[in-house]
């Protein structure tokens, strides 16, 4: 097999090293840089290199190279690396051409899904190819057109013929992306998870936190509860423990590490969940927060068409705008922490006290539990 740089880059985990592998928006700007190559040179490269988003560099090998009448394609396989991704050893293909008008435009074929449903980084008839990747697209046509002279415009369309099969077996069609797979990724790497291992490490870290002497643990899922905690109540990062999707056992753990106290703070879009009863918030655990949402609304007064909008929408976002416009928000919030207390007292059941506090994208406070309240109010 050929090198493409990503073989040194590895996690140690329960013994075993997990290799990182790369994104499906590298494939596309590879494969766009490719493509560019051999429309403006006529020599197709044996492989092309692409700098990732996290900096590490890549040389990936170039297949099924086209040139033909105003127009190059080629294509790069995805490798995921030792992390479980659907879209392991597809190929990724950009076929470019040139445009009169000046600029880069990109777009979606085949197995690239389009988005027909608002609230996502994408409007409605675009193609799903996020704007990480996209940049990444638009950077490498840059790069070659300025080395080879090339003049006016081009425009790149990034295809994956797996993608349409393949769509199936994500929450594209519920997210209302259809056709295909999204082009994804932020820092352009795959990092490998382990679950077993992670969980293992967030139980190791609460450990840690009960042994320096802390009495309240601070529960978030990640950087944005991170973010909101610190700037909202102050709380160094050094006293918070990220739990990832895995609440559940990051209760488990607190209760089995002492803790009499655990505050959680977290967005909408992964806590409304918990008031279904859901420990682990991860998207192939299940996504119900529209119906969780629309049932909260029922619950606080809304009517069958409000609530058909809410199950309509794709994000909290959207669903947290529809409830306030019709006077709902605050109803349907106090429906929400009612039954995220008692799916809670449920799984702690008495042997740990928990305190809530739900967040907007906005880091606007949507609810707080009175444990939540009182914590705070007393400083944390």
């Amino acid at each position: 097999m050929d090198k493409t740089g990503i073989e040194e880059y590895f996690i140690e985990k329960d013994g075993k090293r997990l290799h990182f592998g790369f994104t499906t928006g590298t494939c596309a700007a590879a494969a766009a840089k490719a493509a560019t190559v051999l429309l403006l040179s006529g020599n197709a490269p044996q492989t092309v290199s692409i700098r990732t988003p996290k900096g590490i560099d890549l040389m990936l090998p170039v297949l099924e190279p086209v040139r033909g009448d105003g127009f190059a394609s080629c294509a790069i396989r995805k490798n995921a690396g030792d992390d479980p991704d659907v879209t392991d050893g597809v190929l990724v293909y950009a076929r470019v051409s040139k445009r009169a008008q000046p600029g880069i435009a990109i777009d979606g074929g085949v197995g690239v899904g389009r988005v027909t449903k608002p609230g996502l980084k994408q409007a409605i008839g675009e193609a799903a190819i996020n704007p990480v990747p996209r940049e990444m697209i638009r950077l490498a046509i840059e790069q070659v057109a300025k080395d080879y002279d090339g003049e006016g415009g081009f425009s790149a369309v990034i295809s994956v013929p797996a993608g349409v099969a393949l769509a199936e077996r994500t929450f594209n069609p519920r997210l209302g992306i259809e056709g295909g797979i999204s082009i994804l990724g932020t820092s352009g790497i795959v990092e490998p998870m382990s679950e077993d291992a992670l969980i293992d490490s967030i139980a190791l870290e609460i450990r840690q936190k009960r042994a320096l002497g802390e009495s309240l643990l601070i529960l978030t899922p990640g950087n944005y509860g991170a973010d909101f905690l610190r700037e909202r109540y102050g709380v160094p990062d050094a006293r918070i423990v990220k739990c990832s999707n895995y609440i559940g056992k990051a209760l488990d753990a607190a209760i089995d590490a002492g803790f009499g106290r655990v505050l959680l703070a977290g967005h909408i879009g992964k806590l409304v969940k918990l008031s279904g009863g859901m420990m682990n918030t991860h998207s192939r655990e299940g996504d119900c927060r529209a119906e969780l949402m629309a049932a909260a609304a029922l619950l606080a007064g809304a009517d069958a068409d409000t609530a058909r909008t809410v199950l309509d929408c794709v994000t909290t976002d959207e669903m947290l705008r529809i409830l306030e416009e019709q006077g709902l928000l605050e109803p349907t919030m106090d429906v929400v922490k009612r039954r995220i207390e008692f799916a809670l007292h449920a799984r702690v059941k008495g042997r740990i006290e928990t305190g809530v506090i739900v967040f907007t994208t906005q880091n606007r406070t949507l609810l707080l539990t009175d444990a939540a309240r009182a914590w705070t109010e007393a400083g944390l």
